[in-house]
């Protein structure tokens, strides 16, 4: 029994080549933030969000102003006691933290919704 396998591909491997032509037509440009288009109301809203984390549940919260989202994230992770990062204009905080973001939110002054599922 023999240990090699047979591959064809139509690629001529020269991926760099590819990526480059990608770029210049746009295919290769960044993807819209994901999550729902939020109205400009001045509420900032906590989802739960799970899709394309490998099964693993995130609090993201959003409409925060941009100046306070360091803060507000250093804050939250501190609170929830878990880890986080701030991606493309909202907080994310690992778990399912939502009652106690909105709440330490609300403390802060904001006005706040709990949204998504």
């Amino acid at each position: 029994m023999s240990n090699s396998r047979l591959v064809y591909s139509t690629d001529d491997g020269d991926h760099r080549r590819d990526a480059a032509a990608r770029e210049r037509s746009g295919r290769g440009a960044s993807q819209p933030p994901k999550g729902p288009a939020l109205p400009n109301d001045g509420v900032v809203r906590v989802f739960r969000e799970k899709g394309g984390r490998g099964g693993k549940i995130v609090t993201v919260v959003r409409g925060l102003p941009a100046a306070d989202l360091a803060a507000v994230a250093s804050d939250l992770k501190r609170q929830c006691g878990s880890g986080g990062s701030v991606k493309e204009g909202a907080v994310e905080i690992q778990g399912d933290h939502r009652e106690k973001a909105a709440a330490r939110l609300e403390v802060q002054g904001y006005r706040v919704k709990i949204a998504g599922g």
